[in-house]
């Protein structure tokens, strides 16, 4: 697509941001998980431009957030599992995959032309005012090019899209750090289909026990099917340097992505959490991971060795990403 200059606005812009929204063009904006490149997810030629900018497969849906509940369970059919988990966790990093409403606005370039629609309603003060303001769903997947680290600081945004979108909204740093839990209820069995950042042990206490697909991940469809839900690629949120899993020993010629007490001997290091804490952990995961595949170029080394992280609370999403960005690459 044509470079043009990326707009870098103020949190005061809101209306600003909203009105290129409104207008059919694309904006970053903060979520308390990532950032999100949003567009009109009515509008087909927006949602058409955010898989050009991001390079993004067309058959791996997009998220439709919203400001409220309500106004999300307008474009999708409802069950009480639905309306009890967004009573508990809405606004909040959790995206539940609805059967599509007969009457839903939403372009079925969004939903990769499938029958449900995956939507979530932020929590981030910004994302709730844009919304608001725009008064529509909004599309929006990590606004980062496709497959590399997800986006937690507009820096980090400009770093993959300068001149492919037309503005980033800067909110600061994002708090939790992974994307969105999203939540398969289009059928009888609630599936867990991507671990974030609302622990599955918070969901089973409402809604009992939940069904989780085989393996970590998928790999492009044949003909063109579409996913279940976004972010379930196999190969995902991968920096440059590959990425070794479960390190007890680290060499000089590795980073390491430390959790807690950090292994000795690496060429660059970068600590998760020294506590051991897990959702310490996954707000620093993809920082982490910039921060050592950009050190770790800079300084020759071969590749990320990541220290095991528990699967308790969030480090269940925190492993999740770290198998997906370890995972063979096309």
């Amino acid at each position: 697509m044509k470079a043009r200059a990326t707009e870098r606005l103020p949190a005061e812009a809101v209306e600003r941001a909203a009105a290129l929204l409104r207008a059919g063009r694309l904006v970053a904006f903060p979520t308390e998980t990532v950032y999100g490149l949003g567009a009109d997810a009515r509008d087909g030629a927006a949602v058409a431009a955010v898989f050009a900018a991001k390079g993004r497969p067309s058959f791996n849906p997009l998220i439709a957030h919203f400001h409220a509940a309500e106004a999300a369970f307008r474009e999708v059919v409802a069950d009480g599992r639905a309306r009890q988990l967004a009573a508990r966790f809405w606004p909040g990093p959790l995206t539940l995959v609805l059967p599509r409403h007969a009457a839903s606005r939403i372009d079925p370039l969004t939903t990769a032309g499938a029958d449900t629609v995956a939507v979530r309603v932020p929590s981030h003060p910004l994302a709730q005012r844009l919304l608001r303001a725009v008064d529509g769903p909004v599309a929006a997947p990590s606004a980062n090019r496709s497959g590399a680290v997800s986006p937690t600081t507009a820096a980090h945004v400009l770093e993959g899209l300068d001149g492919r979108v037309d503005a980033v909204i800067d909110g600061g740093a994002c708090a939790v750090g992974v994307e969105s839990t999203v939540l398969d209820l289009s059928g009888p069995v609630a599936v867990l289909l991507r671990p974030g950042g609302v622990a599955a042990e918070a969901i089973e206490r409402e809604i009992g026990p939940l069904a989780h697909p085989p393996g970590t991940g998928h790999a492009a469809p044949s003909g063109g099917a579409p996913l279940p839900s976004p972010g379930m690629l196999l190969s995902h949120y991968a920096p440059t340097l590959p990425v070794r899993l479960d390190a007890v020993s680290v060499a000089a010629d590795e980073a390491l992505l430390a959790f807690g007490p950090p292994l000795a001997g690496a060429g660059a290091c970068w600590n998760l959490s020294e506590a051991g804490d897990t959702t310490e952990a996954a707000s620093r995961l993809f920082s982490g991971l910039r921060h050592l595949d950009s050190e770790g170029r800079r300084l020759g080394l071969r590749r990320i060795a990541a220290m095991p992280v528990p699967e308790r609370g969030l480090g269940a999403a925190v492993n999740d990403r770290l198998r997906r960005a370890a995972a063979p690459r096309d």
